[in-house]
């Protein structure tokens, strides 16, 4: 089997000709470099072929280094963009993206309050625009957030969307069941992934991860195989005390719910109908 890495951010410390966005100083840059060559050093020794890219945060709305690392590696790497959610006319930035390889936009509440970070004329048209091109609306959000996305994804019932991390549930060290109970009737809506993700930063935060075993099983038994993908958040997976090995052995050998045709949908074939149809 071929595996996807259906999220990993990638940087350069060359900021002359990749300068950082308004509000970021080099020292936000950790660790200081996570280049396109750097990720291949880690995802290719477990049999990682493929990653999707997310536009790192450094950068704003320039998503330059993640674009010419996709054109670089041609086949080997999809994108996620970030554009300015509250701007005004999205769609010929979105379409202009998509001819670059980008496949998915990341949204997140940001300075709205929670229960209306996704209203707004722009939302709106990524939505639609969206809907229409195959392109996902990717959500980087807490618990808290999926109420508001709830009523969007009935509102816009052909928009795909990936809600990032299992919603970060546990972040705080706890799984509250209330949240992945949230998070598992999302699943009512059949264009709604969940990226199983972000190990390092979920439930007691420690290899191998058993104990989130419970809560990537509800989830499964929610949404199925074929609506999960298995991803890293590199580089944070790799800091630490914390591996990108141990990251895709959860999915491959500690899972003991998950037949083998099941692993094969959560660490290639979701990510690949999701993120790389034409690539």
């Amino acid at each position: 089997m071929e595996y996807i890495d259906a999220h990993s951010h990638v940087w350069t410390p060359d900021v002359k000709k990749y300068p950082l966005a308004p509000g970021y100083q080099v020292s936000d840059m950790v660790p200081p470099s996570f280049t396109a060559e750097e990720l291949q050093a880690q995802m290719m020794p477990v049999g990682v072929n493929r990653v999707v890219l997310i536009q790192m945060s450094f950068y704003g709305f320039d998503n330059s280094y993640m674009l010419d690392s996709m054109a670089k590696y041609p086949g080997m790497f999809s994108g996620v963009a970030v554009i300015d959610q509250n701007g005004k006319n999205p769609t010929p930035e979105m379409l202009a993206l998509k001819k670059k390889g980008v496949r998915g936009f990341r949204i997140r509440p940001l300075s709205k309050k929670v229960d209306e970070w996704l209203d707004g004329e722009c939302m709106e048209e990524m939505w639609k625009t969206g809907a229409k091109e195959g392109m996902a609306m990717c959500c980087l959000m807490d618990a808290v957030g999926l109420p508001a996305l709830d009523k969007m994804c009935q509102k816009h019932r052909d928009t795909t969307v990936v809600i990032d991390h299992l919603a970060r549930i546990g972040v705080s060290g706890e799984i509250d069941p209330k949240e992945v109970d949230m998070l598992c009737k999302m699943a009512k809506h059949p264009n709604v992934y969940v990226k199983v993700s972000a190990f390092y930063a979920l439930g007691k935060k420690k290899m191998p991860y058993h104990d989130l075993l419970p809560l990537i099983q509800k989830v499964y038994q929610a949404f199925g195989a074929n609506r999960l993908m298995w991803a890293t958040d590199c580089p944070y997976q790799v800091q630490g005390d914390h591996s990108y090995q141990a990251s895709i052995g959860l999915v491959k050998n500690g899972l003991p719910f998950l037949s083998a045709m099941d692993k094969e949908w959560i660490l290639e074939k979701t990510a690949e109908k999701v993120f790389f149809q034409g690539i």
